[in-house]
């Protein structure tokens, strides 16, 4: 018998062939060959996709075994075992309450539900099911990151005073962008806090704690965009119809209070001319601090210790001993990709459903990161702060 044939398969169902399901795809396929000590491959069983060109692709192309044009076939297919769910934020929840039901753990991307009455109610419905979840927060996997959060959590920063984070792009600077369902508050829900800075909030308490406090300030850039032309459903796409409103938030700058007694700043913009994806965090403490940008995502700037001749930054180079980078690269210096870290989330999802431990980002997380989410936007209606809500649920950025 084959090695391959020895491992225990595990059937994935996808929802929604678009860039991201095919993201999905490949990092299933890489469990196996980065990760042999499991003893798991992904068996791509069923795909669904409403556009019939797309569904087709995911057997033709990618290796599924068979498509359909609805996805409850997928959640019913007797020899699927897990669920990606990548489809647009306003079919998620029906999609994961669906997926719960059924009692098929699912891999969701974020922002898990358009705010966190939706997100609280996907996250319940995992936890009363018994079923293993994971949520797209891929930027903690980054080694640099890993790395990060060993020299915070050992104190060697010392006491945590502080963090700056930033989430900068530009991939709806331009006016003429198709006005595709992210513009629409009943069909994405926020615009950039849920799309962008919920990734800044996971960031932040995956490194430095639990948010306690916000307030904050939105603001609509860019107020009317042009209806998408036919098959348009990408914000990178043009549009060429009817302007219409812009119905949620082009930018937000968020003050934050954690559980430690630190304090953070966050800003986030979908309109930035200049950054294209520059996504960075920055904790500081009474002995040191930590900077990390995704645009360099396999560095970490490092300083420790307090005066000297040459006090200062430190640029580290990710390389084995940074968590997963030796799955990947031989020696630092050699570049992990974005492709990678989800590589790694498809690794900790299969690996918990395979354990039956909550490894990856929980549902629970992306419940709490929308938590932090919603209160920064009643804050921006009001002007005053707010606490973050309560949740309830296995959360794996404090373990």
């Amino acid at each position: 018998m084959s090695t391959q044939a020895a491992r225990r398969a595990i059937g994935v169902g996808l929802i929604s062939v678009g860039w991201m399901g095919r993201l999905h795809t490949r990092a299933y396929k890489s469990v196996a060959e980065r990760y042999p000590e499991l003893g798991l491959r992904a068996r791509l069983v069923i795909a669904a996709d409403t556009v019939e060109a797309s569904a087709r692709e995911a057997a033709e192309l990618l290796g599924y075994e068979s498509w359909t044009l609805d996805y409850n076939e997928v959640l019913n297919h007797p020899d699927v075992d897990v669920v990606s769910i990548c489809a647009p934020n306003f079919l998620h929840k029906k999609m994961a309450l669906a997926a719960a039901k059924a009692g098929k753990p699912f891999w969701i991307e974020k922002p898990m539900g358009r705010g966190a009455t939706e997100s609280g109610e996907i996250a319940r419905a995992a936890q009363d099911a018994g079923i293993v979840t994971g949520v797209g927060f891929n930027y903690r996997h980054a080694p640099a990151v890993e790395h990060a959060r060993e020299l915070i959590r050992g104190g060697r920063l010392g006491r945590i005073t502080n963090v700056r984070c930033w989430l900068l792009a530009d991939y709806s600077s331009d006016p003429s962008g198709a006005r595709t369902w992210r513009f629409e508050k009943e069909r994405a829900g926020s615009g950039v806090l849920g799309d962008l800075v919920s990734h800044g909030f996971d960031l932040a308490q995956y490194l430095a704690g639990e948010i306690t406090d916000v307030t904050a300030l939105t603001q609509t850039i860019i107020t009317a965009r042009p209806e998408p032309v036919a098959g348009a459903a990408s914000h990178f796409s043009q549009g060429g119809g009817e302007l219409k409103p812009v119905e949620n938030e082009d930018y937000v700058g968020v003050l934050a209070r954690f559980a430690s007694g630190a304090v953070g700043t966050f800003e986030s913009s979908r309109v930035a001319v200049g950054p294209r994806a520059e996504y960075v965090i920055e904790v500081y403490g009474t002995a040191g601090s930590v900077r990390w940008n995704f645009q360099r995502l396999n560095e970490l700037e490092v300083c420790l210790g307090l005066g000297g001749e040459n006090h200062g930054y430190t640029t580290v180079m990710a390389s084995p001993g940074h968590g997963e980078f030796a799955r990947f690269q031989p020696g630092g210096g050699v570049s992990m990709g974005f492709d990678d870290l989800k590589t790694i989330e498809a690794r900790l999802f299969l690996g918990s459903v395979a354990s039956g431990q909550q490894l990856a980002p929980s549902a629970a997380d992306g419940w709490s990161a929308a938590c932090v989410a919603d209160a920064a936007e009643q804050s921006a209606a009001d002007g005053v702060w707010h606490k973050v809500g309560a949740i309830s649920g296995p959360t794996t950025f404090g373990a």
